[in-house]
């Protein structure tokens, strides 16, 4: 069978595809070939500047460049063809280049390609771009398409009071748009302990052994630091053959953190429809149950609820895998480097779906109103705190007695209040005071962080 959105393995270039086609200039088998590429003919540029090389001229630095520039699916195939007879992946990259400049007059300049180097330093520092490049802009772009939706309904329901549940139980009351600014400030601040990546150019073992014996002038440890500079990443000086790739498991481990966050937010914001806090609304057309008809389900918190955990999965084994390598290089790292793109993607599908979802909900204050007024007992908190400051004695007992696994009344809150002997005053604050007015500084919180 010929590939395509139906015959494909993986959903992610499947049924999902047309989603995440933006993903495929980062991280797929032609899009790694380019980066690598483009590593190779900047490390040869950067050679130019040390006297390993002669000068380029800027005609000659553009023919370098274009290789990279006009890099398509063909060039990937005879790169392919060349790593059929290799069985060496960075290898075959290298003789591609030397391929493309015998035809230039950079022939002389040949046998510099991948001069010194292992392929870890080319790999590392490819792979360590792709993902920056994707981040920027693919990944972070939907990220923060989401969050502005969720910091948009938490500022339009800050001050719109709900009852809480603490254990499941009725609680305290808050208010719907403060509970959606605790996962908008989660999540932001996740996205502000996002690592700058680390790269290395040292050679077979990390030593510079053959660049050393080659040109003993050359400042090594100062080209590989400027060189992995200006990629735009932080140089690592200090590896074996593999940069560590600690802070690429950091990486990870933020990532799963957000969506760690945003399976509570869609199990909460599930629970909210079930309680029928928010109705959603319906589209012309659309199913929900194919034998119920009146259903309309959350599909896409429970959609996102998966590929979350699908992500997660793949992110957690990468960062418990990835630091970890034998003595000075093995290669158990290649096929799980290969599988970002796909945790990459599993993950945005879920910040479409969970934004999707927002978007289609409309908010049912009179449930909302029911349940706070139905609950008079939440404010047994309020009376009982009241009651300690103006002095008396074991407040928090007796309204035990009296509201604990009971139903009571505002009236039977009322009667209570009268027995004690406080100022006419406070008892007419208690008595005032309602369900929906008990919410603190919900409003103001939401104003912190939105």
């Amino acid at each position: 069978m010929n590939l395509n959105s139906l015959t494909a393995i993986s959903p992610i270039d499947g049924r999902y595809r047309h989603e995440l086609i933006g993903l495929s200039e980062y991280f797929s088998e032609w899009a790694l070939i380019k980066y690598r590429i483009k590593v190779e003919v900047l490390y040869l540029i950067a050679l130019s500047s040390t006297g390993v090389i002669r000068k380029l001229t800027a005609h000659q630095k553009k023919l370098l460049l274009d290789l990279v520039e006009n890099f398509d699916v063909e060039d990937a195939k005879r790169v392919k063809q060349i790593e059929q007879k290799t069985n060496h992946d960075v290898k075959s990259v290298e003789y591609w280049i030397k391929e493309k400049l015998t035809k230039t007059p950079l022939v002389d300049l040949k046998e510099f390609v991948h001069f010194g180097l292992t392929s870890e330093d080319i790999n590392n520092l490819a792979y360590d771009l792709m993902i920056v490049q994707a981040l920027d802009r693919e990944y972070l772009p939907e990220l923060n398409q989401l969050l502005s939706v969720l910091g948009q309904m938490a500022k339009k329901y800050r001050s719109l009071p709900m009852m809480a549940r603490t254990h499941g139980q009725p609680a305290s009351p808050t208010t719907m748009g403060k509970e959606l600014a605790v996962f908008y400030d989660r999540l932001k601040t996740q996205l502000e302990l996002m690592p700058t990546l680390t790269g290395k150019l040292n050679g077979a073992v990390g030593n510079y052994n053959a660049h050393q014996l080659a040109f003993p002038k050359v400042n090594w440890l100062k080209f590989s630091q400027d060189f992995v500079g200006s990629l735009g990443l932080k140089p690592n000086l200090v590896t074996t053959q593999i940069e560590p790739h600690d802070v690429l498991a950091e990486l990870f481990q933020v990532m799963t953190r957000i969506n760690t966050i945003l399976i509570g937010l869609d199990r909460d914001v599930w629970g909210y429809i079930s309680l029928g806090y928010f109705k959603q609304s319906q589209k012309v057309g659309e199913v929900g149950s194919s034998t119920m008809p009146h259903k309309v389900n959350p599909i896409n918190f429970e959609s996102s609820e998966g590929n979350l955990g699908l992500a997660n999965a793949i992110l957690d084994h990468m960062a418990n895998k990835l630091p970890i390598s034998r003595f000075q290089r093995d290669l158990s790292d290649s096929t799980v480097l290969r599988n970002i793109g796909v945790a990459v993607g599993h993950s945005m599908l879920a910040y479409k779906s969970t934004r999707r979802g927002l978007g289609k909900l409309e908010i049912n204050q009179s449930v909302m109103a029911r349940d706070l007024d139905s609950h008079p007992e939440l404010l047994a908190e309020a009376i009982q705190v009241v009651l300690r400051r103006e002095g008396v004695n074991m407040p928090y007992e007796t309204l035990k007695d009296l509201t604990r696994g009971k139903e009571i009344s505002l009236a039977d809150l009322h009667s209570f209040i009268d027995r004690f002997n406080i100022s006419a005053k406070v008892k007419l604050e208690l008595q005032q005071l309602t369900p929906a007015k008990y919410v603190g500084l919900a409003s103001k919180i939401v104003s912190l962080v939105v």
